[in-house]
C-alpha cells in the first residue's frame, strides 16, 4: 500500500506531498462483505459509521477507549445495528488481530499509538468522510476553512434544497454522512461541511465542487505546524480534476 502520510517524530504525520493513486485504487475495490472493521470512537461519527458497515455486511467492532463509558446507554444508541460487537476499555489482542480495515473518528489523533500501530501493520485507514464517499452517489459540495463553514455550508444546502430533488447536509455540521450515504440517488447532491480532522483520512474523496473559506492558526495542537495545517485544508482538492471546481477565497 502506497501511503500518503509520512510520519515525523517531532510533528507526528504530515502529508507527503506524493500521489496516492495505488492508495486509491485499492480503496475503490475493498469489498466489506464479511470483513472485520474496527471503528474508533463512540460518538455521532463511530456509531453513523458502524450503521453503515452494518448495512455493507461488515463484521463491526465499536471500540472507545473510555472505561467509564455508559455501555448500556451506547447499546440502546445501536441497538439497531447487526453483526456489531462493542468494547470498551482496552482492546483485546485477538480482535485487534482479526481487524482488516480501521474507521476512526475525526476526534481521533492519527497519530496516536493505536493508530499508528495499524497503519504500520498495512492496515487501511479510513474516516467517516471517505467510509461514506465510498457508499454514496451523487455529487457532492465539500466546503471547509476556519471559519464559517456551519453558516456556508447551511446556506449552500438552502440554495441546492431549491433547485435539486435530492439534497443531504452532512458532515461537521452535526449529521453524520454515513447516516445517508446509502439513501443518495444519482441525481442527488451532498453538500458538506468538512472539518481538518475528516480531511486527514480521505482518500478517494472528489467533491464536485470544494470551498476553502479561510485558513487562520488553529487546531495546532493535533496538526503540529501551520504548514501540516494548511496542506491538510488543501486536501479538500487534492483529488478533484479539470471537470471540478475548487473555490478560494483570496484577499
Amino acid at each position: 500500500m502506497l501511503h500518503c502520510w509520512e510520519y515525523r517524530a517531532d510533528a507526528g504525520y504530515e502529508w507527503a506531498g506524493f500521489s496516492c493513486y495505488e492508495y486509491r485504487n485499492e480503496v475503490k475495490n475493498m469489498d466489506l462483505q464479511n470483513k472485520t472493521v474496527l471503528v474508533i470512537g463512540t460518538g455521532k461519527s463511530g456509531i453513523g459509521a458502524a450503521g453503515l458497515l452494518s448495512k455493507a455486511g461488515a463484521k463491526t467492532i465499536l471500540f472507545d477507549s473510555n472505561e467509564k463509558l455508559n455501555v448500556e446507554a451506547l447499546k440502546e444508541k445501536t441497538a439497531g445495528i447487526s453483526s456489531l460487537q462493542l468494547v470498551t476499555g482496552t482492546l483485546p489482542l485477538e480482535l485487534e488481530e482479526q481487524v482488516e480495515l480501521l474507521v476512526v473518528s475525526p476526534g481521533v489523533p492519527i497519530d496516536s499509538d493505536m493508530v499508528v500501530s495499524f497503519e504500520k501493520r498495512g492496515i487501511p485507514v479510513w474516516g467517516e468522510i471517505e467510509l461514506a464517499y465510498v457508499f454514496s452517489k451523487g455529487e457532492v459540495i465539500a466546503i471547509t476553512g476556519t471559519n464559517g463553514k456551519t453558516t456556508t455550508t447551511t446556506l449552500v444546502g438552502e440554495i441546492m434544497s431549491a433547485y435539486k430533488p435530492s439534497v443531504f447536509v452532512v458532515g461537521n455540521i452535526g449529521n453524520p454522512y454515513t447516516d445517508i450515504a446509502m439513501d443518495t440517488r444519482e441525481d442527488s447532491v451532498v453538500v458538506a461541511e468538512i472539518s481538518s480532522f475528516q480531511l486527514e483520512t480521505i482518500h478517494t474523496f472528489a467533491p464536485k465542487v470544494s470551498a476553502i473559506l479561510n485558513i487562520t492558526p488553529d487546531h495546532l495542537n493535533r496538526h503540529h505546524t501551520m504548514e501540516c495545517y494548511v496542506e491538510t485544508k488543501e486536501r479538500i482538492a487534492s483529488n478533484q480534476t479539470k471537470e471540478d471546481v475548487c473555490v478560494l477565497n483570496y484577499r
